[in-house]
């Protein structure tokens, strides 16, 4: 039996969920890297660059391209960190928030659709895997 690369399978389910997820977000007019970060602040904990860039697997330059984006529509601030004035803190703003939300409901229902007959044992090995792959990665 030959046995598919399980990061060859990841790609394929990334790619094709950024595509639906692409298609079911189109009203909101954005890029699958801003659907990624705003889907990343969508729990309204405010981050740095450096650690929003960490959470959806972007360098710091392309980071600040995204950043300039969401913040020229008007869905995310950048402001002074409390207590450390050279780091810079990415936070929703209120129209920011609403499109984390929609977000996030999408998200939550794809999941729901793809992982509904699967048992709890599989959906939970396949987190194990991904946060395997994710440490590996580092």
């Amino acid at each position: 039996m030959i046995h598919e690369s399980v990061i060859l399978q990841l790609q394929q389910a990334t790619h094709a969920t950024l595509h639906l997820l692409a298609a079911e977000l189109a009203g909101l007019g954005l890029t699958a890297s801003d659907i990624n970060a705003l889907g990343n602040l969508a729990d309204g904990t405010p981050r740095t660059v450096s650690a929003l860039g960490a959470a959806v697997g972007s360098r710091p330059a392309t980071m600040t391209g995204i950043l300039d984006r969401l913040e020229r529509r008007g869905l995310v601030s950048r402001t002074a960190r409390p207590g450390d004035r050279r780091a810079i803190q990415i936070e929703l703003t209120p129209d920011g928030a609403e499109a984390a939300a929609t977000i996030r409901r999408t998200l939550r229902a794809l999941e729901r659709r793809a992982l509904a007959d699967l048992p709890t044992e599989a959906v939970d090995g396949a987190r194990a895997v991904l946060r395997a792959l994710t440490e590996a990665a580092r």
